[in-house]
């Protein structure tokens, strides 16, 4: 019988701390949310990165335009680096490990 695995979630607890998934089912009801939240937020960052670029074009972008793009993309890399970092970790329990 092999350990569960800890899986880093895509959300934050209350507290802004890390959640994590402890199952050795990667399609769990639990694991295939995780994974769909993930799908959605590289899909939100990349509407972000869409949206940063005709602003940053933009002649008449006001400073609260930038701050609210800057808001915007504080959150969408956030949230990249957590599915990121939780792939990695996953990746690396999933290779062969060699002598």
């Amino acid at each position: 019988m092999t350990a569960p695995d800890l899986r880093l979630l895509p959300w934050t607890g209350p507290e802004g701390k890390p959640c994590y998934l402890s199952t050795d089912d990667r399609r769990s009801f639990m694991s295939r949310l995780a994974d769909n939240i993930e799908s959605i937020q590289l899909g939100m960052a990349a509407e972000v990165l869409d949206h940063a670029t005709t602003t940053l074009r933009d002649k008449h972008a006001t400073p609260g335009d930038l701050r609210l793009l800057a808001n915007e993309l504080t959150s969408a890399l956030a949230d990249t680096l957590r599915v990121a970092t939780s792939r990695r970790h996953h990746q690396a329990e999933s290779a062969p490990h060699r002598p």
